[in-house]
């Protein structure tokens, strides 16, 4: 059996061969939550690098800030994705709000805390609340984008603008982070993300005409369907795990070899040169005209990310480990990128969001999982031990794209597909 992706003939003639970036921001009503959207994913990129600036302060271990770090990332990845399942039935502007207000509170309590010096499980109970009330703004903005892309080419363009635009983040707020808990104070980078996430969320939030509409009241099938429940989203679920694991581990592994050699700043410029990787990359995938399906492509960019993270343990001067991390950096993005864009395919259009949800969940769980033993193997084993931790991660979940790789192909749902891959005329997909 075969799935047919289409596109309609009146918003082809209009396509230029080559879909860029050009086009994609010239779509009507995109920037009103394009903007807003870019400043309330801001704080993301902040919050677990500033958690375990503070809580090493505070208490002087990688362990323990690893753990509270990681007890937030796991929140986020387990409320995630019903985040996304009450933002799809109830809309975007239902959600945000309280879980705006939620995530300020709970932040700010949490760096209250740490500065008292209260004990390990207080801080904990303070991360649950932070991690499961983090706006999911990344996935509601990729949701927007297919509401206002369907059926066309720009799909993947716009997967790799949201990549990129992520990627940007990550450049953007370790450097942010880091620079306010060195030279500010180890509270700054916190609060700062507490003030992005109330300013930017609200702004978002506020955008209510571009959102996608609610599928709730009277699609009770649509209702009562998790995007979980297909197959190949739970194929992307563990590859997504895989790359959680490299963010992680270098969160850590960098703070704490900066640190080794007596040059803590040094920590942000080397986490900004593995995202710029991401970024460079991410721009690059998107202004390709791929002929190569993204089955294949998600398989060959994810050998190659297994194969420079699995290198990682092995530099031990600045120069070295920063060249190394601008390519793993460039081999995330196309993985990313891909992974969105088969979700366009795989999963109706009333559950995207949750998917986006559980793969941004995905990565949080990978990177709280990471950050807890990059943690421990730093303090207990020798430096540059936790850089071990992304190639596990990496080639564990390699193996799994592999032997499921079937899964990820898209089979007849009596809809159409926009597939989003830069095709012009329908395709048969085996």
């Amino acid at each position: 059996m075969a799935s047919t992706v289409t596109s309609e003939p009146s918003k082809n003639s209009a396509t230029p061969s080559r879909p860029g970036y050009g086009q994609l921001l010239r779509t009507r009503g995109a920037w009103t939550f394009l903007l807003p959207g870019f400043a309330a994913r801001q704080p993301f990129a902040m919050l677990t690098i500033s958690i375990v600036l503070l809580v090493r302060h505070t208490t002087g271990s990688y362990g323990a800030a690893g753990a509270a770090a990681a007890v937030t990332g796991v929140s986020m990845a387990l409320f995630a994705p019903y985040t996304g399942r009450l933002a799809d039935r109830r809309g975007q502007h239902a959600v945000l709000i309280p879980g705006v207000l939620v995530h300020t509170a709970s932040g700010l309590a949490l760096t209250a805390l740490a500065l008292s010096h209260a004990p390990l499980w207080a801080l904990f109970a303070a991360a649950v609340p932070t991690g499961a009330s983090v706006p999911q703004v990344g996935p509601m903005v990729r949701a927007r984008w297919g509401v206002k892309l369907l059926g066309s080419p720009l799909m993947t363009t716009a997967a790799a603008f949201e990549s990129v635009t992520d990627e940007l983040t990550f450049v953007v707020g370790p450097l942010l982070a880091t620079a306010l808990c060195t030279a500010v104070d180890p509270a700054a980078g916190l609060v700062t993300e507490a003030a992005l996430t109330l300013v930017g969320g609200l702004l978002f939030a506020a955008r209510k005409t571009t959102q996608p509409p609610v599928t709730g009241g009277g699609h009770a099938r649509v209702k009562q369907t998790s995007a979980l429940r297909v197959p190949g989203v739970r194929v992307l679920v563990v590859t997504f795990l895989g790359i959680g694991s490299v963010f992680g581990g270098m969160q850590v592994s960098l703070a704490a070899f900066t640190e080794s050699i007596g040059e803590p700043s040094l920590n942000g410029v080397l986490y900004g040169t593995f995202a710029a990787g991401n970024m460079l990359s991410g721009i690059a995938c998107g202004a390709i005209a791929w002929k190569v399906a993204p089955q294949r492509r998600l398989l060959i960019g994810y050998a190659a990310l297994a194969l420079t993270a699995s290198a990682l343990w092995t530099a031990h001067s600045v120069l070295v480990l920063a060249g190394l991390g601008l390519l793993v950096g460039m081999c995330i993005a196309p993985a990313l990128i891909t992974g969105y864009t088969l979700v366009e395919g795989l999963v109706p259009a009333g559950a995207r969001t949750e998917a986006f949800t559980w793969l941004t969940g995905a990565v949080a769980l990978g990177q709280a999982a990471a950050v807890t033993v990059a943690g421990q193997l730093e303090d207990r084993l020798w430096g540059g031990a936790g850089f071990l931790v992304p190639m596990a991660g990496t080639l564990l979940a390699l193996g799994t794209l592999v032997a499921l790789r079937s899964r990820l192909v898209t089979l007849p749902r009596n809809r159409t597909v926009a597939r989003g891959v830069g095709h012009r005329v329908p395709v048969t997909v085996d």
